[in-house]
């Protein structure tokens, strides 16, 4: 459990894929309206539709920065149709600690943002099986 709390902090400090991406195929942001959190992602697609470079600034909590660090890193080299794919638990997997009910959407804002600028899905990841 430690290892992870470590590995929150180190992408809460140490930000994968920091800084916008310049003509993005993809870009959106939102605000987690009940603690705050800001995120912006950018992401830019080749012909074969598979993520070359990814973007994002934000302010928030560690985890919700930790995710969106995360979840960048994971998105690099996939297809559109493979991010698709991406699901809360992914997101929970990678973050590897138990996340409490009030911070779960700040855990999943990255995840609702891809979702939202990719395929224009805008529910919170997850809530459709709450």
């Amino acid at each position: 459990m430690d290892m992870y709390r470590e590995l929150i902090l180190d992408h809460y400090q140490n930000r994968r894929n920091w800084g916008l991406v310049e003509d993005p195929d993809i870009d959106y942001e939102e605000d987690n309206p009940l603690c705050g959190d800001h995120l912006h992602l950018t992401v830019r697609l080749d012909d074969a539709r598979r993520v070359v470079a990814v973007g994002w600034e934000g302010e928030g909590c560690a985890i919700s920065q930790a995710s969106a660090s995360m979840l960048g890193e994971a998105m690099v080299g996939k297809t559109l149709d493979e991010l698709k794919h991406f699901s809360k638990d992914d997101i929970l997997e990678m973050l590897g600690i138990p996340i409490s009910p009030v911070r779960l959407k700040c855990a999943l804002l990255s995840l609702k943002i891809l979702k939202a600028g990719a395929y224009g899905l805008t529910g919170w990841p997850g809530e459709e099986d709450e």
